[in-house]
Order: C-alpha cells, then sequence, then structure tokens
C-alpha cells in the first residue's frame, strides 16, 4: 500500500478471526520495526511473544483477575481491606492505566467510550455488558498472538518514547500486510501472570501488550472515532 494508505487503514482492531498469523509474517513484521529510530541506537524495550498454549493459559487467567477485582469495588470494607493487605489477585504491573483522566483530556476520552458503546447498543447503565466488553481485552479480542511490551527503567520515559515508535513501526507494517492490531494499556495490569511463561529481566516493565491477528466482519471494527486536526494540535505562537 501506499503510505498515506496504511495511514489511514490502522485503526484499533477489537475482533479478529482465529486464522493464525504465520511465524514467518510475524517474524518479518518484528524485523521491519526494529529497524525504528531509539535514543542514541540503545533499542531500550524487549517484547514477548504469546501465542498457543501460552495464551490460551492467559486467556483463562486474565478475565478472571479482572472479573475478580471488579467484584472486590461491590465488596465490603472488611473484605477489601484484606484483600489489600494480601495483595492477592490485585494488579502488580509496574505502570498502572490512568484512572482519573485530566479534565481537559477527559471529555475526548469520554466520547470514544460512548462512541464505542453505542456502536454496540450497549446502554451506559448497562454495567453489567459494559464489563464483559472490557473483559474482551484479557481475552485479547479473540487475537492469535499478542505481544507484551516492557521498556528499560534505565532511561524512564525515553525508553517508553522509542518503544512507541517501535509500537507505531509493527503496526503499520501489520497493516500494510492486512492484519490488524490492538494496543492495550490495560494488558499492563498484571506482570506475575506473563513471569510465569517468560523470563522477564529485572530492568524491564511491563508497559503494553499489543494483539495482533486478522480482523473479523464484526461492527466493532468500523469503530474510528474522530482525530483531532493540525489545527487543534498546533500551539501557536506568542502575538
Amino acid at each position: 500500500m501506499e503510505f498515506r494508505e496504511v495511514m489511514a487503514r490502522r485503526h484499533s482492531v477489537r475482533s479478529f478471526t482465529p486464522e493464525p498469523v504465520p511465524d514467518a509474517v510475524l517474524k518479518d513484521l518484528l524485523a521491519t520495526a526494529v529497524t525504528a529510530p531509539s535514543w542514541s541506537n540503545t533499542q531500550p524495550y524487549q517484547f514477548a511473544i504469546a501465542r498457543g498454549d501460552v495464551l490460551e493459559s492467559l486467556r483463562t487467567e486474565l478475565p478472571r483477575r479482572f472479573d475478580r477485582v471488579a467484584e472486590l469495588q461491590r465488596a465490603p470494607m472488611l473484605k477489601k481491606a484484606l484483600v489489600w493487605a494480601t495483595r492477592d489477585g490485585l494488579p502488580d504491573g509496574d505502570f498502572q492505566p490512568v484512572h482519573q483522566y485530566p479534565s481537559d483530556l477527559q471529555p475526548r476520552r469520554a466520547a470514544t467510550g460512548y462512541g464505542l458503546y453505542e456502536m454496540l447498543g450497549i446502554d451506559r447503565k448497562d454495567f453489567k455488558a459494559r464489563h464483559e466488553q472490557m473483559a474482551e481485552n484479557f481475552r485479547f479480542f479473540g487475537a492469535p498472538v499478542t505481544l507484551f511490551l516492557f521498556v528499560h527503567e534505565g532511561l524512564g520515559v525515553y525508553s517508553v518514547l522509542d518503544a512507541g515508535i517501535f509500537l507505531q513501526s509493527f503496526m503499520l507494517a501489520a497493516t500494510d500486510r492486512g492484519l490488524g492490531t490492538c494496543a492495550q494499556g490495560a494488558l499492563a495490569l498484571w506482570r506475575s501472570p506473563l513471569e510465569k511463561h517468560f523470563t522477564i529481566p529485572a530492568r524491564y516493565k511491563l508497559l503494553c501488550g499489543i494483539s495482533i491477528g486478522y480482523p473479523s466482519d464484526h461492527r466493532i471494527n468500523d469503530f474510528q472515532p474522530e482525530k483531532l486536526g493540525v489545527d487543534a494540535l498546533t500551539i501557536p505562537e506568542r502575538s
């Protein structure tokens, strides 16, 4: 595809077919993505590839953990205190997704969420349906492959910057090959389940997950929120 077409077609896919991604294709996508620029060419990120039995194990465990946290929010205070004391099942990721969005960013976040639920026919007060849709994150939306992206703690935010460039490069390469992707901050909630399957270097912190596969024809994949334009994002000169 032409570059502009690739940019226009890339979007968050939230429903995949079970068709496997050939190993040669996945390897080629990653080989393309790792050519992305980084701070002093340090490439301060690593990734773990989950598929097959490992992915299915995570697809079972992570939704259970998510359900437990949701139940805990409605539990009596004593039970909450006991769980908090033991940390049993609570998120143990290196970074926590934002819970309280800044007031200037909240409207766009809300509009995206409302737009997605409206497309799916989920009422704002249907908390059960909203929970089930959120839980699909932890089932990887049915994707046959998920990458977990880790960043080196030694370069701070610049590790995250470089990981972001790698991530965009990977997603564009996948789009060019007819694949879909979804970058998921929610997959950074739990690190310990990944440590059962991968030997993660101690100084690398879990940043996010990226589900990859062939998009299904579910209507959810038609959802693309409107982006801000150049004028809205340009900081004006002082007058």
